[in-house]
């Protein structure tokens, strides 16, 4: 069988030494990385006229001696000079496994993109549906307006990750997926979006839910009630108000109830001290007027550490979603 030309590549980075490998590794996409970094592990087992056919290509190496024949420290270390410890240790995973669509979960934002912008909004769909939605909502945020609503409603109408699909999806990738026999996997679209847009910043979500909803007003409101959103707050208890405020910024609060409703702000005052409410409200006053995009960020910053004491179980959300953000 044919030396292939990712078994060409590994044996060449075993000639040329650690340093030079691992600045020819920073030059390569992910996927490269991945193939290439496999059959340097594996290298050990090839045969020696396979690699003597391959020095024949490369005289010039050969002559310069050591010739390092792989193996899993070698990768390690090469990895690990051109992308780090943690990325290293991903890779070899991955070269372990050849999963290459798990492999996407710790790829870097950017990168994960620029890999997916050529490809059907579907494909994109279907990734975001694999990845964690803190990711799913970095990658959405790189597309322009009209291709995030149009992802953003093909993930809301999953209901079943076809097994085809992520075959079909794998084999683009250069990897295998064991989703097991029959027809696919079960999968929420509208709860797997939901997670994501409450990653957005407000503008994409108010962009992605009112396209949505143009298209399909049920499945609009069905994300918007799986929601967690700012306004929601006055539906918590006193107790979960209490242990919000003291994880977020007095700055993150003042700027948050700009656009409060008058109910969410006497729920906060009501749960300060009388000097403390004081003083907020006079923060609020002094700062005039602010940008609506620190409001956003301030609102989302107490979301998140919202969600975050939910899943450490410190506090219950109860009915969620619903109101829009005014």
């Amino acid at each position: 069988m044919a030396i292939t030309g990712y078994e060409k590549a590994a044996v060449f980075l075993s000639v040329v030494g650690e340093e030079v490998a691992a600045e020819i590794m920073k030059s390569l996409d992910v996927k490269e990385v991945g193939k290439i970094s496999t059959h340097i592990s594996r290298l050990q087992a090839m045969k020696q006229t396979e690699i003597e056919d391959v020095f024949k290509e490369i005289e010039g190496e050969i002559s310069k001696g050591a010739v390092h024949l792989g193996g899993e420290e070698y990768v390690k270390k090469v990895l690990s000079k051109g992308l780090g410890d943690e990325s290293a240790d991903k890779i070899l995973e991955l070269a372990s496994k050849e999963d290459t669509i798990d492999a996407l979960r710790w790829v870097d934002s950017k990168t994960l993109s620029n890999f997916l912008v050529t490809e059907h909004p579907q494909t994109i769909a279907l990734v975001l549906c694999l990845l964690e939605p803190a990711q799913a909502s970095d990658v959405l945020a790189t597309f322009p307006d009209k291709l995030k609503a149009d992802i953003a409603m093909r993930v809301a109408q999953t209901e079943r990750l076809p097994k085809n699909a992520i075959e079909e999806l794998n084999d683009v990738l250069k990897g295998q997926i064991d989703v097991g026999k029959g027809k696919g996997t079960k999968f929420v679209g509208t709860k797997a979006i939901a997670e994501i847009l409450n990653r957005t910043d407000r503008s994409t979500e108010q962009m992605i839910l009112e396209n949505i909803e143009t298209q399909n007003n049920v499945l609009a409101d069905s994300i918007r009630q799986l929601m967690f959103v700012f306004d929601d707050l006055v539906k918590l208890d006193d107790r979960g108000i209490q242990m919000i405020m003291k994880e977020i910024s007095t700055e993150d609060l003042s700027l948050a109830l700009k656009t409060a409703s008058d109910a969410l702000k006497e729920k906060i005052f009501r749960n300060m001290s009388s000097r403390a409410a004081e003083i907020l409200k006079e923060d609020m006053e002094v700062k005039g007027p602010v940008k609506v995009s620190d409001v956003s960020k301030a609102q989302q910053n107490i979301v998140r550490v919202t969600r975050k004491l939910e899943e450490e179980g410190k506090i219950s959300i109860g009915g969620k979603g619903g109101e829009e953000l005014v």
